[in-house]
């Protein structure tokens, strides 16, 4: 919110009802009392009451513009109330310049060429799709990025060959102009140029006068070890173009990890599942368990229940820090479906022999 002409008029304040000196806390804790109180869902037909309670808060709320309103604030005296002061119509000697010097400063804040300003340029975001090994052991790829560079046909001027930006009339390449307002002057950006100060005769015919195009550049990406999906890696100043000199934004890769059909993960753990047959599980065995790079042999421990985790102590995830985790290991009992007449009659017997020890 810029500062204008209400900054004057409303005593914000008042409208939130807190003192002049109240502390950042006190403003926030009446904001949330009367937004409450105000709020049109809870009180139908107080929407203006509540906008402006929202407004007050927008600039109390805010260090800067806080200090900023106060700034205007303090001129009220010398404007009067009911005419009367030394800067009001009602005085003989009251004179529009001598209040545009005084307060001119507070309301005019934009400078010649603040528009020419260098400014980052934008950050772009790219999604990379790894597979689940790859986002525990790190790899380092290609990505395409899609970002705004220099044109190359007008070497980022915007102005066709052979011709060349020229200073806007209208602003004097200032990139803004004055609008009164009462007694007061609001600066904006200037629209026959857009805020730039300079117009083109002959636009680029390839970036049609942006000085910018969108190009797929191939940056190599080093992906730590470890890495999560959703995780996003941060690639300083590979971004697209600064406006008048700035610095290149940022490049943002997001890495979506492909699902693994025999491995997930859960913090710096590292999640599998083995079937085991219903004799391993009952009797104890050991079994042979794959990881991401080998395999291990496994202790299933006799009365073993399905569903039930075994953890290998240090084949998960190496953390930042150094820290390992462990590979749990769900233990699923396979339970036969055709059985032959020996086997079933095999269970029928162990089934009777376990009836009569309950």
């Amino acid at each position: 919110m810029a500062a204008n002409s209400e900054w004057y008029e409303k005593d914000y304040y008042k409208v939130l009802g807190v003192d002049k000196t109240a502390t950042e806390k006190e403003i926030q804790k009446s904001y949330r009392k009367l937004a409450k109180e105000y709020h049109p869902d809870a009180n139908p037909g107080s929407e203006e009451k509540f906008k402006e309670i929202s407004v007050a808060y927008e600039v109390l709320g805010d260090a800067t513009k806080r200090a900023e309103y106060d700034q205007i604030r303090s001129q009220v005296p010398f404007m009067g109330r009911g005419g009367q002061g030394p800067f009001s119509q009602g005085n003989p000697n009251f004179k529009v310049d001598d209040l545009g010097d005084l307060l001119g400063g507070i309301f005019n804040r934009r400078r010649p060429g603040t528009n020419n300003v260098a400014t980052k340029g934008p950050d772009v975001e790219v999604t990379l799709t790894i597979s689940f090994k790859e986002s525990i052991d790190g790899v380092t790829t290609a990505v395409n990025v899609p970002i705004e560079s220099r044109c190359r046909v007008c070497s980022g001027t915007g102005a066709a060959p052979g011709s060349k930006p020229v200073t806007c009339a209208r602003c004097n390449g200032t990139g803004s102009v004055n609008e009164s307002q009462g007694f007061f002057s609001f600066s904006q950006p200037c629209p026959a140029c857009g805020g730039q100060g300079v117009r083109l005769d002959l636009p680029c015919g390839n970036c049609h006068g942006t000085g910018k195009t969108l190009i797929n550049r191939k940056i190599n990406v080093k992906i730590p070890a470890g890495v999560e999906d959703g995780q996003k890696i941060r690639l300083k100043g590979r971004g697209s173009l600064g406006a008048n000199g700035g610095a290149a934004g940022d490049v943002y890769i997001k890495i979506k990890v492909d699902r693994d059909p025999s491995f997930g993960r859960k913090g710096l753990d590292i999640l599998t599942v083995a079937r085991v047959s219903f004799p391993e599980a009952t009797l104890g065995s050991e079994i042979v368990i794959p990881t991401l790079n080998s395999s291990i042999k496994l202790r299933v421990p006799p009365g073993t229940k399905s569903g039930q985790i075994l953890r290998a102590k240090g084949y998960g995830v190496t953390g930042k820090r150094g820290e390992v985790g462990d590979l749990l290991v769900t233990i699923e009992i396979v339970i036969p479906k055709d059985l032959t007449p020996e086997q079933k009659k095999a269970v029928e017997d162990l089934a009777k022999i376990l009836s009569k020890q309950q």
